[in-house]
């Protein structure tokens, strides 16, 4: 089965990715099922609490140091160099967020830190 990422450019369609950070988990808020306690995002973000959520989030947090920048603005930054993807929908709900927002807009990110994703994200 050809990967949808392969249909959008052959059909050269652009995608707007909803839930661009995962309900919250690529920003490296959720890391356990401790800190879904109280959360309403409980029920959509424990799927990404495994093996795989995991080795994102640590490369997340590695290249988020050396971009000396948040882990959301690595995961939109990641989303936004993705061939098709024509603009994330994302929300914040504090002005550091909106700031996060903006810089991943305007980072480019190098070949080897989207591999670093890529793999990461692999199934």
């Amino acid at each position: 089965m050809k990967p949808l990422t392969s249909l959008f450019k052959e059909q050269s369609l652009g995608v707007i990715s909803y839930f661009s950070l995962a309900s919250g988990f690529l920003s490296g808020k959720y890391r356990s099922e401790a800190d879904l306690k109280g959360s309403s995002r409980a029920g959509m973000v424990k799927k990404y609490l495994n093996q795989r959520g995991y080795r994102i989030l640590k490369a997340l947090d590695d290249l988020a140091g050396q971009y000396k920048t948040s882990q959301s603005t690595i995961a939109l930054a990641w989303l936004i160099a993705r061939p098709g993807i024509t603009a994330p929908i994302v929300s914040a709900t504090s002005l550091e967020q909106l700031t996060d927002l903006f810089e991943s807009a305007t980072l480019k990110l190098s070949n080897e830190a989207i591999e670093v994703l890529n793999i990461a994200s692999a199934y």
